[in-house]
Parts: structure tokens; C-alpha cells; sequence
């Protein structure tokens, strides 16, 4: 049971970073993740959220820049062996960085729905993590 919540922990952190593209593969498949390149990993986010802000090209471009930067960012957060709670520290650390870029690259809206779509995730996964 401990190592499947570690399991869960590692990719609810992973969730955040991807922009719920993470839960996704999680549900098929929860190693995926934990062994995605933070290439494969910023490709996902970008393409979620084209997909799901209406992202113009020039902001596809940004996006992917700033999705790339957190990806290398959090590999060492994702592969590393400190306690839970310093990953989570570290890891809610650098999303509010992330979402400092990303609110410069959306537009108010966007911004909202990506804050908005973020949230429905945490609690999907907050859900998943309490059995419910």
C-alpha cells in the first residue's frame, strides 16, 4: 500500500507539471510518466494546452519554450529519493514560477481556463489519492 501511494504522490506532482496531461497516462499506465523524457513531457503539456486554450501559434511557441524549462526542471524532483514533503515543496515551488511565464503568454481568459482546468485536476487526483 505505501509503495503504490508513492506511486500516486510522485504522479500527482508529475500531474501538476503536465498540465493534466499526466493523469491521463497515469490512469493507462502510472510508470509511464515517471519514465517520460522532459521532452515527451513538455510536448504533452504544449499539446493539451493548444488544444484545450485555443492557443494562437506564437503562443504555442512560448508555451513550448517555458513547458520545455519546467520539464528539466522538475526531472530531478520526479527521479529523485527525497521524502515526499520536500518533493512537494519543490515541486509547488516551481509551478507557481511556471504559472508566473504562463499567465505572460495567455491571454485573461486562457489564463483562467488553464487555473480553472488545473484545479478540476488536483482534485481528481487529491480524490484518487483518498480512495473516493
Amino acid at each position: 500500500m505505501k509503495k503504490i501511494r508513492e506511486i500516486y504522490i510522485t504522479l500527482f506532482f508529475v500531474a501538476i507539471s503536465t498540465f493534466a496531461t499526466g493523469i491521463l497516462h497515469a490512469q493507462a499506465n502510472p510508470g509511464d510518466l515517471k519514465n517520460a523524457t522532459p521532452e515527451q513531457r513538455a510536448q504533452m503539456q504544449t499539446g493539451m494546452m493548444k488544444s484545450k486554450l485555443k492557443l494562437d501559434t506564437n503562443q504555442v511557441l512560448k508555451v513550448q519554450a517555458i513547458n520545455l524549462k519546467y520539464a528539466h526542471k522538475f526531472e530531478p524532483i520526479i527521479k529523485g529519493s527525497d521524502g515526499r514533503m520536500k518533493k512537494m515543496k519543490e515541486a509547488m515551488s516551481l509551478q507557481k514560477q511556471k504559472d508566473a511565464e504562463l499567465k505572460q503568454v495567455f491571454t485573461t481568459e486562457q489564463y483562467k481556463q488553464y487555473q480553472d482546468f488545473e484545479q478540476e485536476m488536483k482534485s481528481k487526483m487529491m480524490s484518487r489519492l483518498n480512495g473516493k
